[in-house]
């Protein structure tokens, strides 16, 4: 695992790497995400001119197509880490984390002027729990939930980035919250990007598996660091009719997700006693 830049001073100015699920599908994410950094003293920059980082290209194998992406992504933001103009670059996403710091090496190895300045942004390029706690320090950063969380670790952010003790710890700081464990949180949802498309009845078998296992936990929220899991996660959950959601971790900790009433069982209510004779049913 690539080495990742140590700081002296804690950093105080960030560029945010929204992803292109967050920019086109779930703003709120991005918006928590900018709230929780600010929370800490960190001022935010939003380089506007940012456009997908190449993963859903390099994961299908069309690394030609890639590159070019991989290079705009580079110019746009290696540039600001370079002059200091920012400290890190934070992104909501484990997997487009691990796409941009751990394959562009792989992606730009014939291009060794590139391939150095990705491995220098890479080092630079952190995932939003990581840096919360590994970076800034932070365990407690003010949230509350009245109910029941459990989680579900993405497989980028687990496997690739290393990352499971940075959320889970933030998790159990969140005030209110009962934080149950979920068995098998760290199996594969099924989701994979093109392999929900490409092999969609096993991706579909692998996700029920998930969900079933968040019925078991009876947990309101399931919460979780990449909004592409958490897509297909609700897809399953809302078509087998269940009450639990997944939310992006970044919404629990900003306090942004409010908790359904549990249904109440119905109580039988038994009907009266008939009267034993006529006589007694009269008034």
């Amino acid at each position: 695992m690539a080495q990742k830049k140590q700081f002296d001073t804690p950093p105080r100015r960030v560029a945010l790497f929204v992803t292109c699920m967050v920019d086109m599908i779930y703003p709120e994410v991005g918006m928590a995400t900018v709230e929780l950094l600010e929370r800490q003293g960190v001022e935010v920059v939003f380089p506007a001119e940012q456009t997908c980082c190449g993963q859903p290209a390099f994961n299908a194998g069309f690394w030609e197509e890639a590159r070019p992406l991989a290079r705009r992504f580079v110019d746009i933001f290696e540039p600001l880490v370079r002059n200091k103009q920012v400290d890190a670059v934070v992104a909501p996403s484990g997997s487009c984390t691990t796409m941009t710091s751990h394959f562009y090496k792989l992606l730009l190895e014939d291009d060794p002027a590139y391939r150095a300045r990705a491995e220098f942004l890479g080092a630079a390029t952190f995932e939003l729990t990581e840096f919360l706690v590994d970076v800034l320090g932070v365990e407690t950063v003010g949230a509350h939930f009245n109910g029941v969380l459990t989680y579900h670790a993405c497989c980028h952010l687990k496997r690739e980035l290393g990352i499971d003790r940075q959320p889970r710890t933030l998790l159990s700081h969140v005030e209110g919250a009962e934080v149950v464990e979920m068995n098998a949180a760290d199996e594969c949802c099924g989701f994979g990007g093109l392999f929900a498309l490409k092999n969609s009845d096993i991706s579909t078998a692998m996700g029920q598996r998930k969900t079933q296992n968040i019925a078991k936990s009876d947990a309101d929220v399931v919460t979780l660091c990449d909004v592409s899991c958490m897509t297909h996660i609700n897809g399953l959950l809302s078509r087998q009719g269940q009450r639990t959601r997944a939310v992006h971790i970044a919404q629990v900790l900003a306090n942004q997700v409010d908790v359904a009433p549990r249904p109440q069982p119905v109580q039988e209510t038994k009907p009266p006693t008939p009267p034993r004779r006529w006589q007694d049913g009269k008034a």
